[in-house]
């Protein structure tokens, strides 16, 4: 163990009280020899507080990062050019792509590619003047539609349950979509010979259709507010002299108040000494 000298010796002349009794909590491991003569290595232990600390010319004053982390300097001596990426597919996978969305498009017919979406705003205050397509309606606007919950999906009507409608013009702007969409379908009976209650009738089944909901059942952007343009004559005339100085008058004015009724009652007092 170190003494309490020993510790003010190992510490810098400026270092503060706060190190020094953290320098004296320090348990301090002696070297030792062993039996063949030889010394073994000096160390020390820390405690846990205090095992992250770093030493600095100054005294014990920061703490260096945790664990055995990579030091932070730059690396930019790796072989990049042999890491480059290139994607010289592209024009091919574009035509895949478009092959793979016609097969789909045959493989499900008559039926459509793509869901039926409610009409969302973008989040935020810069975006929410506009609509969006949302991820599914809410349960609140299938029930007010009709439209069982369980049902929806199967009939090409996206669900999204975690969805809340926080205003009455939403609720009924998509519970007006999903009776359009609804008045619009065309159910095929699973067996010909055995049309259900919810199909619909044979001579309707003819009707034509669309591979794409989207193109049916876009996206109406709101109209935007319109402005009226005035003349410059008609709009009120400024401060005169400007703003700014009108302001930092008005501010002086406040602030010299006592300076200027000192000054104007010595003035007083000076002429009414004079007489």
């Amino acid at each position: 163990m170190f003494a309490p000298a020993m510790l003010a010796q190992v510490a810098a002349p400026n270092t503060d009280k706060w190190t020094l009794e953290l320098l004296e909590n320090w348990r301090f491991k002696a070297s030792t020899t062993n039996e063949d003569g030889m010394r073994k290595d000096e160390g020390f232990q820390v405690h846990d507080d205090f095992k992250n600390a770093a030493w600095v010319p100054s005294g014990l004053s920061e703490v260096a990062i945790k664990h055995n982390q990579q030091i932070p300097n730059n690396h930019f001596r790796k072989h990049w050019q042999r890491r480059v990426r290139c994607h010289f597919d592209q024009p091919g996978k574009k035509v895949t792509r478009r092959l793979a969305r016609r097969a789909k498009a045959a493989a499900v017919a008559p039926r459509p590619v793509d869901k039926l979406r409610p009409i969302v705003r973008c989040p935020t205050i810069k975006y929410n003047r506009r609509t969006r397509l949302g991820r599914g309606f809410t349960l609140a606007e299938l029930k007010a539609a009709g439209i069982p919950k369980l049902y929806a999906p199967t009939i090409g009507i996206a669900v999204d349950h975690r969805r809340q409608n926080l205003s009455e013009e939403s609720l009924a702007a998509n519970v007006q979509r999903l009776k359009e969409y609804k008045a619009r379908l065309i159910v095929f009976p699973r067996k010909s010979n055995k049309p259900k209650k919810a199909d619909t009738p044979k001579d309707q089944q003819t009707a034509e259709t669309t591979q794409s909901i989207r193109a049916s059942f876009g996206v109406d952007q709101p109209v935007a507010p319109a402005f009226t343009e005035i003349s410059k004559s008609d709009l009120p005339k400024g401060v005169e002299g400007g703003a700014y100085k009108a302001l930092r008058k008005a501010r002086s004015d406040a602030r010299l108040v006592g300076v200027r009724e000192k000054r104007a009652r010595e003035k007083a007092e000076a002429e009414s000494a004079k007489k």
